[in-house]
């Protein structure tokens, strides 16, 4: 799968959301301008010591990364949104973009693309969940839909043996 941040302005959160893309597997994709530079210790808090592994790309604008990514499927979290993100099909290669935590995704690009907005529910007396938390619920549920492919399905105890 392929996260795409479209000008993240939240450290931590993108060092979370980066931390998620490693333990998946997934390609993080950061569209500028950034509210933050990447050296930021925040960041690698976040993300801890799994930053190395991320294999995250940089993009100046919107209209790069499309460029850069010709025919990309993408599938793009708002609010705004008229359908649910469980009514959709995600395919392993497609890509969900996030905007930034202060206004979402730009609505002249969201105007461009209606059927492929997908929203989380949620009540109507809160604006919007946190970007982490957004990116996680929505990525695991197009994994689940994927089977889990190559992801590790069980675990073991550290110290003790499941009967």
């Amino acid at each position: 799968m392929n996260i795409v941040l479209h000008q993240p302005e939240i450290p931590a959160n993108t060092g979370n959301i980066g931390r998620t893309c490693v333990a998946t597997g997934s390609v993080l994709h950061l569209i500028e301008p950034l509210g933050f530079r990447l050296n930021e210790k925040e960041i690698k808090r976040a993300g801890m010591d799994y930053w190395k592994d991320l294999d995250v790309r940089r993009y100046i604008n919107y209209e790069d990364f499309l460029e850069k990514n010709p025919g990309a499927k993408i599938w793009m979290a708002t609010t705004k949104a008229k359908h649910v993100y469980t009514d959709v099909a995600f395919g392993p290669d497609d890509y969900i973009m996030f905007g930034k935590e202060s206004a979402g995704i730009p609505e002249e690009i969201l105007v461009e693309n209606e059927d492929t907005c997908i929203r989380i529910p949620m009540l109507d007396k809160i604006r919007s969940l946190n970007l982490s938390n957004s990116v996680a619920v929505v990525l695991y549920e197009a994994l689940r839909q994927n089977s889990f492919e190559g992801m590790l399905l069980e675990g073991d105890l550290h110290r003790l043996h499941w009967r």
